[in-house]
C-alpha cells in the first residue's frame, strides 16, 4: 500500500515572541505575575501583580458538544440495509447509542448538532462564547476530538473559499476578534510523531517547551509569531500552515491528518478608558490612573483522528504515525480521567500535546470541546469511546482567571500629547480671543448707527401706519351702525310666517315619533315570543336526541345478546360435530385438538347469560387446563373471532390480582400492548385495553406499562376510537397510571393528560366518568406532593388546559362525574401557585359553590378547609364579599 504525504515547504521566517502561559496542576490556585518589568515610566509591574491578586478566579466547566456527520457515499452503499447506531434528539441535547435494535444507553451532553447543523450554528454554540471571553482577557481553548474521518479539520479549519457559509471556526472566530481590536498575533504549529514544527517556518521542526519554574506557564521560544491586522491576511497564513500539515490517505480518510494541528491567537486588548474625556483637564487630574489592558489567549486543536490499524489499513511510516497519535491521545484521555476523578496526580508530563494543553483542562482557561461522530454502525466502538471521552471531559472543572495589567507606557504617551495638544490649543486660542475681541467692538459700533437709524424710521412708519387704521375702523362702525338701524325697521314690519312653519314641523315630529314607539313596542313582543318558541324547539330537540341514543344502546345490547346467541349455537354444533368423530373414528389421544377445544369453548360461553362466579370458574379452569402460554399464542391467531376470544380470557383472569404477576412474566402486558398497534379492530382494541386497564391497578405494573411506551399507544388508541366503550377502558386505564406519584412527569410528556381531555369529545356518561377520576387522581399526587414538598411549580394539569373542562364540568348531573370533579378542584387548590389560574378560570366560584351545596359532607369539610387556608382566596373573597361555607 503506497503512502501519499502532503507536505510543501515555503514561508517567512520571522522574529518569534513568545507570549503564551499556562497553569499548573488540576485545580489547582492560579499564579501570580512575577518579576520586576521596567515601564516607561521607570516604574515597575507591581501594581499590574496587584491587579492580578484582586482579580478573583471563577469556576467554568468544560464544555462539551457532539456533532454527527453525515452517511458518506460508501457508507450509503456499504450500510444501505443497517441503521445508524447512534439516534439524536437534539432538542432534549440526548443521544443515544444503539446497542442491538432494542436496547440502547442514553448520553448527555450540552449541545447535541445533527448532520444539518451548519458551520454558523456550530460556531455559535461551541466557539463563540469561548472567543468572547477570550476578548475579556481570560484564556481559552477549542478542541475537536473523535475518530479520523468524521468532520474534525472539516468543523474547525475549513476556508471556505467557494461557499463563505462552510467557513470554519478558525476563520469565524478570527473574524470576530478582529472586529473587536485593531491587530492580533497568530503562531501556527503541528505536534508530529512527539516533535514540535512550526507550520508558518517548515525550518523550524524542532521546537521545544520552556516551562517557568515559578508559576509553571509554558512557552515555545522557537515558533513564528505573526502580527495580523485583517482578515485576507489570516486566511493566508492558514493556507499557508496546511499546505505544510502531514496528511495520509488510509481505508478510512482519503486525506487523514496525521499530526495534531495548534493554532494559537493572542489578544490585547485596552479596557476602563473609553468613556473617559480626554481633553478635560481637570477630569485629567482627577483620573490619573493607567490604562488597563486585557491579554488573552484563543488556542484552536485539531486534533488528530483515532483509528485503528486493522479498520485503517496502516502500514510502514503509517502505521508508526497511527501508533504516536493513539499514545498523544490515550495520554490526554488519561488526564482527563484524573481531573474528572480529582486524582491527587495529573500526568501532564506523559506527552507534549498535555504538556501544551495544560492550561486548557484544569487550568485558567475557558475550554469548550466538540466531539465528532459518524453513523455508521461498523464504527460503533469508536464511537461509542468517542462518547465516553466527551462524558469523561464534562467532568472536568477549570478556574478561569482574566489576564489584566497596567499599560503605564500608554498612559505616558497619551499624556504627552495631550499636554502638547493643551499648549498650543491655549496659545491658538489666546490670539483668537484678541483678533475676536478688536472685530466685536468694530461691528457693535456699526451696528449701534445703523439700529438708531433703522428704529428712527420705523417709529414714523409705525405712527402713519396706525392712524390709518383708527380713520378706517371709525368708518367701519359708522356704516355699520347704519346698516344695524335698517335692519331693525325691517324685522318690526315682517309678519310671523318663519314661527308658524316650524310650529307645524314640530307637531308632525311628535306624530311619527309616538308612532316609531308603538312599532318598536310590538316588535319587541314578537321577539320574545320568538325567543320561548325557540327553548321550546331546544328542549324538545334535546329530549328527542336523548331519546334517539337510548334506542341506539338499548340496539347495541339487543346486537350482543344475539351475537353471543350465535356463539352459542356455533359452540353446541361444534361440540356435536366432536362428539361424533369421537365416537366414529375413537380418537382420544389428540393434545392439539383438546387444549384448541378447551380454549375455544370457554371463550364463546354466553357471557350474558351467566353469572360472575360461574363465568370467573370456567375462566379459573381453562387457565389450568390450557396453560397461560398456549392462551397468549391465541392471541396472533389468524381467526379474528379465536383472537378476540384470548383477549377477554386475558382480561378476564387479569382481573384477579392472583393471576396478574403470571401473566406479566409470561409476556401478556407486552401482547397486549403490542395489539394496540398491529390490529385494526376496535373490537380488540377495546378488550386489550380493559386488560391492561386490570394489569395497570398494580404500581409494579404500572411502571412497567410506562417504560413500554403504554401512555403513548393508549393515546393513539383514544385518538383512533369512536366506539365509547373502547372510549371508557383507554380512559380508565390512563385513570388507573394517574394515581401513581412516581410517572407523573413521563405521563405528561408521554401525552396522557391530553388523551384524557381528548375523551371528552364522546360525551359518554361513563367516558367521561372516567376522566374525571383520571383527573382527580393526578390532583391529588400533586397535592401529595407539594405537601412533601417535591413540586414547587405550576399543576401539569392546568398548564396543559385541563382546568376550564374541570370547570365546565363541575356542576356535572351525573353523581360520578361531578363528585371526581370536585375533589379534583379541592387538591388543585390547595397548592397556592395554582390559586391565580384559580381565580382567573373560575375555579374560586365552583370551590365557593362545592363548600355550600356539596352532597357529601367530607368534600364540604375539604373545599372550607382549602379555602380558609389560602391567602390568595381569602383576598378575593374579601374583595367580591363572599364568605366561603
Amino acid at each position: 500500500m503506497s503512502n501519499n504525504y502532503t507536505y510543501k515547504n515555503g514561508g517567512v521566517k520571522t522574529k518569534s515572541i513568545s507570549s503564551s502561559s499556562y497553569s499548573s496542576g488540576h485545580k489547582s490556585k492560579p499564579s501570580v505575575a512575577s518579576g520586576l518589568r521596567r515601564n516607561s515610566t521607570g516604574s515597575t509591574a507591581n501594581s499590574a501583580a496587584a491587579l492580578h491578586k484582586d482579580t478573583p478566579a471563577v469556576s467554568g466547566r468544560v464544555r462539551v458538544a457532539v456533532r454527527l456527520r453525515p452517511r458518506n457515499s460508501e457508507e450509503l452503499s456499504t450500510d444501505a440495509d443497517f441503521a445508524d447506531c447512534v439516534e439524536l434528539q437534539p432538542e432534549l441535547k440526548r443521544l443515544k447509542l444503539r446497542r442491538n435494535n432494542w436496547d440502547s444507553d442514553t448520553f448527555e451532553f450540552d449541545e447535541v448538532l445533527t448532520e444539518f447543523a451548519s458551520q454558523k450554528r456550530v460556531y455559535e454554540v461551541v466557539a463563540k462564547p469561548v472567543v468572547e471571553s477570550v476578548l475579556d482577557g481570560y484564556n481559552g481553548t477549542i478542541m475537536a476530538y473523535g475518530q479520523t474521518g468524521t468532520g474534525k479539520t472539516y468543523t474547525l479549519g475549513k476556508l471556505g473559499d467557494e461557499d463563505t457559509s462552510a467557513r470554519g471556526i478558525m476563520v469565524r472566530a478570527v473574524e470576530d476578534i478582529l472586529a473587536e481590536t485593531d491587530s492580533i498575533s497568530v503562531s501556527y504549529i503541528q505536534l508530529y510523531m512527539e516533535t514540535i514544527q512550526d507550520l508558518l517556518d517548515p525550518a523550524n521542526d524542532n521546537l521545544y517547551i520552556v516551562e517557568d519554574p515559578k508559576n509553571g506557564d509554558i512557552t515555545l521560544p522557537g515558533a513564528s509569531l505573526i502580527e495580523v491586522r485583517n482578515q485576507q491576511s489570516f486566511v493566508e497564513l492558514l493556507r499557508l500552515g496546511e499546505a505544510h500539515r502531514f496528511a495520509a490517505n488510509t481505508k478510512l480518510n482519503t486525506e487523514s491528518s496525521r499530526s495534531h494541528a495548534i493554532l494559537m491567537v493572542h489578544v490585547k486588548k485596552s479596557v476602563g478608558i473609553s468613556g473617559e474625556n480626554a481633553t478635560s483637564k481637570s477630569h485629567m487630574n482627577r483620573t490619573m490612573k493607567p490604562p488597563v489592558v486585557r491579554k488573552g489567549k484563543l488556542i484552536v486543536v485539531d486534533l488528530a483522528g483515532s483509528e485503528r490499524i486493522d479498520k485503517s489499513g496502516s502500514e510502514g511510516h503509517t502505521l508508526e504515525e497511527a501508533k504516536s497519535i493513539n499514545l498523544s491521545l490515550s495520554a490526554l484521555g488519561k488526564c482527563i480521567n484524573a481531573l474528572a476523578e480529582n486524582s491527587s496526580h495529573v500526568p501532564v508530563r506523559d506527552s507534549k500535546l498535555t504538556r501544551l494543553l495544560r492550561d486548557s483542562f484544569g487550568g485558567t482557561a475557558r475550554t469548550s470541546l466538540v466531539i465528532t461522530i459518524g453513523p455508521s454502525p461498523r464504527h460503533r466502538g469508536e464511537t461509542s469511546s468517542t462518547i465516553m471521552f466527551g462524558q469523561r471531559a464534562m467532568k472536568v472543572e477549570n478556574m478561569l482567571k482574566i489576564k489584566e495589567e497596567f499599560d503605564y507606557k500608554s498612559l505616558a504617551r497619551k499624556l504627552d500629547v495631550q499636554v502638547e495638544s493643551l499648549i498650543a490649543q491655549h496659545e491658538r486660542q489666546q490670539k483668537a480671543y484678541q483678533d475676536e475681541i478688536e472685530k466685536i467692538s468694530i461691528e457693535a459700533k456699526k451696528q449701534i448707527s445703523e439700529a438708531e437709524k433703522s428704529f428712527a424710521d420705523t417709529l414714523e412708519k409705525e405712527r402713519l401706519k396706525y392712524q390709518r387704521d383708527c380713520m378706517e375702523s371709525i368708518k367701519k362702525l359708522e356704516a355699520q351702525l347704519a346698516l344695524n338701524k335698517l335692519k331693525e325697521e325691517s324685522l318690526h314690519n315682517k309678519p310671523n310666517e318663519e314661527l308658524i312653519e316650524v310650529k307645524k314641523l314640530l307637531q308632525n315630529e311628535t306624530v311619527l315619533r309616538k308612532t316609531a314607539e308603538e312599532d318598536v313596542k310590538n316588535l319587541q313582543n314578537q321577539l320574545v315570543q320568538w325567543k320561548r318558541s325557540e327553548v321550546a324547539g331546544n328542549a324538545e330537540i334535546l329530549k328527542l336526541r336523548k331519546m334517539l341514543e337510548d334506542e341506539v344502546h338499548h340496539r347495541e345490547k339487543l346486537e350482543e345478546e344475539i351475537s353471543v346467541l350465535q356463539n352459542q349455537l356455533l359452540q353446541l354444533s361444534y361440540d356435536a360435530d366432536e362428539t361424533r368423530k369421537q365416537l366414529e373414528n375413537g380418537d382420544h389421544s389428540s393434545d392439539m385438538t383438546g387444549d384448541m377445544g378447551l380454549l375455544i369453548s370457554p371463550v364463546r360461553q354466553p357471557q350474558m347469560k351467566y353469572s360472575e362466579d360461574q363465568e370467573k370458574g370456567s375462566v379459573a379452569k381453562l387457565f389450568e387446563q390450557v396453560g397461560l402460554q398456549k392462551i397468549l399464542s391465541l392471541l396472533e391467531a389468524e381467526d379474528p373471532d379465536v383472537r378476540i376470544h384470548a383477549v377477554k380470557v386475558i382480561a378476564n383472569l387479569a382481573a384477579e390480582a392472583t393471576n396478574q404477576e403470571r401473566i406479566v412474566e409470561a409476556g401478556g402486558l407486552t401482547s397486549l400492548l403490542a395489539l394496540l398497534t398491529s390490529s385494526e379492530d376496535e373490537n380488540i382494541h377495546r378488550v386489550a385495553a380493559g386488560a391492561i386497564a386490570n394489569l395497570a391497578m398494580n404500581e409494579t405494573n404500572q411502571e412497567l406499562i410506562m417504560s413500554h411506551g403504554g401512555v403513548s399507544l393508549l393515546a393513539i388508541t383514544a385518538q383512533n376510537a369512536d366506539d365509547p366503550q373502547t372510549l371508557r377502558m383507554v380512559a380508565g386505564a390512563i385513570a388507573n397510571l394517574c394515581g401513581n406519584d412516581k410517572l407523573q412527569l413521563v405521563l405528561r410528556a408521554e401525552g396522557g393528560i391530553k388523551a384524557l381531555l381528548s375523551m371528552v369529545r364522546c360525551g359518554h356518561p361513563d367516558v367521561l366518568a372516567q376522566v374525571a377520576r383520571g383527573i382527580a387522581n393526578f390532583a391529588k399526587c400533586e397535592s401529595r406532593a407539594s405537601t412533601q414538598g417535591i413540586k414547587s411549580g405550576k399543576s401539569l394539569l392546568i398548564e396543559d388546559g385541563a382546568l376550564t373542562w374541570i370547570v365546565n364540568n363541575a356542576n356535572n348531573e351525573a353523581s360520578p362525574i361531578r363528585r371526581h370533579i370536585e375533589l379534583a378542584l379541592c387538591h388543585l387548590a390547595q397548592h397556592e401557585v395554582n390559586a391565580k389560574d384559580m381565580i382567573s378560570g373560575g375555579g374560586l366560584w365552583e370551590l365557593v359553590r362545592i363548600s355550600r351545596d356539596c352532597s357529601r359532607e367530607d368534600i364540604r369539610i375539604l373545599a372550607r378547609r382549602t379555602l380558609s387556608s389560602s391567602p390568595s382566596f381569602q383576598v378575593e373573597l374579601k374583595r367580591l364579599r363572599l364568605k366561603s361555607g
